[in-house]
């Protein structure tokens, strides 16, 4: 146990890893509760369909805001209080929802434990802090590890405690489970940071946003990244049309239980972080953005071949979790004292894309089914493969000190 200050990139040790792993493969998992128990919700609390599914609305909405107003506190508050605060918080809101008397309470309160749950974003970042240098792409790997399982396990672990106790049950297991974590971190986790007096609030958003402006390899990335999360969500929105409609006919649970075959690629995430210790994180991501191609070459098959529809799924998750884990890599060495405003702005560009992802899926499939999904899904991947051959090209490191004061001009420097 340990509650004192840590210095950063000291080395993070196997305890305190597992726990930030777990950590934010539990936030993860809470915005993904609701979905299989919308019917089930909609009926005891008399929704329409078309309310229920405001219930996943509000969750991407208040998951947006939080990605853009607080994740970048990580560089202005001591991170251990920022992140027990935002678990505490998330559970409070869970608590909301779980007692939640009719629809308009609910969507509030799954609006809120959204924008608390954010919080997962704070560890990451904040373990990259704590590691030291040769050993960052792994303890990355292993926290990004944690997050993706969470989310793989979040729609069988709500629907088994559903069965159990009703869908309330789902909502006070994951109170508990917050605030009992809230506490872990409290207790094991050090102190990281401090305020720092040059910063406001105003002045961190204006940072967060000045990233993008004076960070080349952020732009190139965050493009990167956008694209291949709207590939990852192209197949996954479709598959369901797929595989419930002919030649396959499968029930619920059935398309489902493809889902688990993502725990395959998101197991290789620390091995894809070990690599990128040794030197090699561009070719993981170059390795990366190549598979994400091959990936629809033989999902694109998968309209009349069980096989290859499984085998372009395994290949995509191996894909996108190295492009992932990669990106991530590259960008927590930019610039130490703003990683979580970096975060911040990468994982809202990943947002953006993968919503983007979803909403083209639809149209795509309505004017030319699975054909026209795969095809989408091989325009978006090449684009992944585009961007990160003109990074190579054009890339120069310029490392541009971002100032949150407008009034002053940022002083370049390279490197």
């Amino acid at each position: 146990m340990t509650t004192s200050s840590h210095p950063e990139g000291g080395g993070l040790p196997r305890g305190q890893l597992a726990l930030m792993a777990a950590a934010t493969g539990l936030a993860a998992a809470g915005n993904y509760f609701a979905q299989p128990l919308l019917d089930l919700i909609g009926r005891e609390l008399d929704l329409g369909s078309a309310q229920a599914t405001l219930l996943v609305t509000a969750a991407q909405a208040g998951y947006a805001l939080g990605l853009t107003l607080l994740v970048p506190l990580g560089d202005l508050m001591e991170r251990r209080r920022l992140a027990v605060a935002l678990y505490a918080a998330t559970a409070v809101f869970l608590l909301v929802s779980a007692t939640a008397p009719n629809g308009t309470v609910l969507l509030a309160g799954t609006a809120l434990t959204a924008l608390a749950s954010v919080g997962a974003q704070v560890v990451v970042p904040f373990a990259a802090a704590l590691a030291a240098p040769h050993e960052r792409g792994k303890v990355v790997g292993t926290v990004m590890t944690g997050l993706m399982l969470g989310l793989l396990v979040a729609r069988t672990a709500s629907g088994t405690l559903a069965d159990l106790g009703g869908w309330r049950t789902v909502y006070w297991v994951d109170a508990v489970l917050m605030a009992v974590m809230a506490v872990l971190l409290r207790v094991f986790l050090p102190r990281l940071g401090g305020r720092d007096r040059s910063l406001t609030y105003p002045g961190l958003l204006r940072s967060t946003a000045a990233m993008f402006r004076y960070e080349p390899l952020l732009r190139w990335r965050a493009g990167i990244g956008a694209l291949s999360l709207a590939s990852f969500s192209v197949l996954w929105t479709a598959v369901t049309f797929l595989l419930s409609g002919p030649p396959y006919g499968w029930s619920e649970s059935s398309i489902g239980s493809v889902g688990l075959l993502g725990v395959v690629g998101a197991l290789t995430a620390t091995f894809a972080g070990r690599l990128a210790d040794r030197g090699l994180v561009q070719a993981v991501t170059g390795a990366g953005t190549v598979l994400l191609v091959l990936s629809w070459a033989a999902s694109a098959a998968g309209g009349h071949s069980l096989f290859w529809l499984l085998t372009g799924v395994v290949v995509l998750d191996l894909a996108h979790q190295a492009v992932l884990n990669s990106t991530q890599n590259v960008l927590y060495g930019l610039r130490p004292e703003a990683r979580n405003r970096i975060n911040s702005a990468f994982t809202t560009s990943l947002f953006l894309g993968g919503a983007a992802g979803s909403a083209l899926t639809s149209f795509a499939w309505a004017h030319g089914g699975w054909n026209a999904v795969s095809a989408l899904g091989a325009v978006l991947s090449a684009g992944t493969v585009l961007l990160w051959i003109l990074e190579r090209l054009t890339h120069r490191r310029t490392a541009v000190p971002v100032d949150p004061v407008p009034e002053r001009t940022p002083a370049a420097s390279t490197h």
